[in-house]
């Protein structure tokens, strides 16, 4: 199966399963308060449906390959069915003003099954089904993940040789070696979401370990773009340690032996991989002399350096030979609390996030991605760890976005029925219409600009 075809078949039975479980949301809420559920599909339907079920006299019917339509809609039971256009899937409710049903769609007497005449409670629970259920399916997807695989990460403190900087976050005044100790007052813990964490918080200061002194790095708000688009700011500093050279090395014949750790080049006092790389870069198709330490002792041995500044080598990069490297293993009560801590967390972060593309100083509305910026995020094999931790962080995106408070998506609905439950006024047919309008233009415009940056980014890298 080919690289594209694995990414589609991810993202495809990815986001169905999302979105099924956030229509199911609706669905279960719709059902307990008896409001007529229509249709529930997997998949879009337009024109046709592959497979259609509904209960008919008292009996189960199916129909295969069928147009929409016909005397099934007269029965008032629910149409269950599996479309064709593989985007999601839907739940209609009867006497709800949507994106596909105007005021003008409904019947001209309010029947008491319909989304209209209930509570204002009750609908809102029927709204908030859908973002609910997101966020309890990531919360079972985070507590099977940690119970399954566990967890492991590096510590901050842990990585003792510090971080590597590239050129913008040397720029902005960080430099090898330094460990970073707080953003903006809070500790850090993960060393992988440095860069994350400092663009989240849109942080102000760092401080850092370096050389022994306490250092404070001031971070000028106008980098907050470049840091968006700029991966690599803090690479994890190791020791350059030679693991294996292969019988096509440019050094094979040299005096390299596995083990032999770097500790100079050409005189000059160096270990680190990161520092090693940008010295070999001075000497492309010229020999140096790294000094190495060998079973205690330090030897010299003369190098050939090739046009692309490497010495043909490879790096013994197990990050459990430098660091202690944290590792937890949860059992099937204690991975609960955890999954919904860290569901939590993710939420937090993700409206961050969401924060930073509605503030256009940042310009992360340059990132805003659709399906095709989601497709590249998936791996290219097989993985169900990567697969169901995407999964998991796809479900609290698509509850939070839902949540929003625009029209056309839940979050518009919710605002409107908590103003009817405080004010006791309910916003009358015309004026949600109107709104439903206004909310769908503004998702298309995002839409538009979701695909506008991806195809962007086909071609500008």
């Amino acid at each position: 199966m080919s690289t594209v075809l694995i990414k589609i078949v991810q993202v495809v039975l990815a986001l169905s399963f999302l979105i099924l479980i956030h229509e199911l949301g609706h669905f279960t809420f719709a059902k307990l308060f008896k409001t007529r559920v229509e249709k529930f599909y997997l998949f879009f339907n337009p024109k046709f449906s592959i497979v259609r079920c509904k209960k008919i006299n008292g009996k189960l019917k199916f129909k295969f390959f069928s147009k929409n339509g016909g005397e099934w809609d007269e029965t008032p039971s629910t149409e269950y069915g599996i479309g064709w256009l593989p985007l999601g899937g839907y739940c209609s409710i009867a006497g709800m003003i949507d994106e596909t049903t105007g005021k003008d769609d409904l019947p001209a007497v309010p029947q008491p099954w319909e989304f209209r005449t209930k509570p204002a409670w009750q609908r809102f629970f029927i709204m908030f089904g859908g973002v609910l259920f997101n966020f309890i399916l990531a919360i079972v997807l985070y507590a099977c993940i940690l119970g399954t695989w566990g967890e492991e990460y590096l510590k901050t403190d842990d990585a003792v040789y510090g971080v590597a900087v590239n050129d913008l976050s040397y720029e902005i005044g960080f430099r090898d070696g330094d460990r970073i100790l707080s953003i903006d007052g809070v500790p850090t813990d993960n060393f992988a979401t440095l860069q994350v964490d400092m663009v989240r918080s849109k942080a102000r200061e760092a401080v850092v370990l370096r050389g022994g002194d306490t250092v404070r790095v001031a971070i000028d708000p106008v980098y907050i773009p470049a840091m968006l688009n700029t991966p690599g700011m803090f690479d994890l500093a190791f020791p350059f340690v030679v693991a294996e050279v292969p019988e096509n090395s440019i050094n094979h014949d040299a005096d390299l032996k596995p083990g032999d750790a770097v500790k100079a080049i050409d005189g000059e006092p160096m270990f680190i991989v990161q520092s090693v790389r940008k010295a070999l870069q001075q000497h492309k198709a010229e020999s140096v002399t790294a000094t190495l330490e060998r079973d205690g002792s330090l030897v010299d041995a003369a190098l050939q350096v090739d046009t692309a500044g490497m010495v043909g080598v490879v790096l013994d990069a197990d990050p459990e030979h430098y660091f202690n490297v944290t590792k937890k293993s949860y059992n099937a009560l204690s991975a609960i609390p955890a999954g919904a801590a860290k569901a939590w967390k993710t939420i937090a972060n993700y409206v961050k996030e969401l924060g930073l593309i509605f503030s256009p100083k940042t310009e992360a509305y340059k990132s805003v991605g659709s399906f095709i910026a989601i497709g590249k995020i998936f791996p290219a094999t097989w993985d169900w760890y990567k697969f169901w931790s995407l999964a998991a962080l796809f479900s609290i995106m698509l509850g939070v976005l839902n949540i929003l408070p625009i029209p056309a998506l839940d979050g518009g609905h919710i605002l409107f029925l908590l103003v009817e439950m405080i004010t006791g006024k309910k916003p009358g047919d015309k004026f949600l219409e109107v709104a439903e309008t206004i909310g769908m233009i503004f998702l298309i415009g995002l839409m538009i600009l979701a695909f506008g940056n991806d195809i962007r980014g086909l071609f500008i890298h």
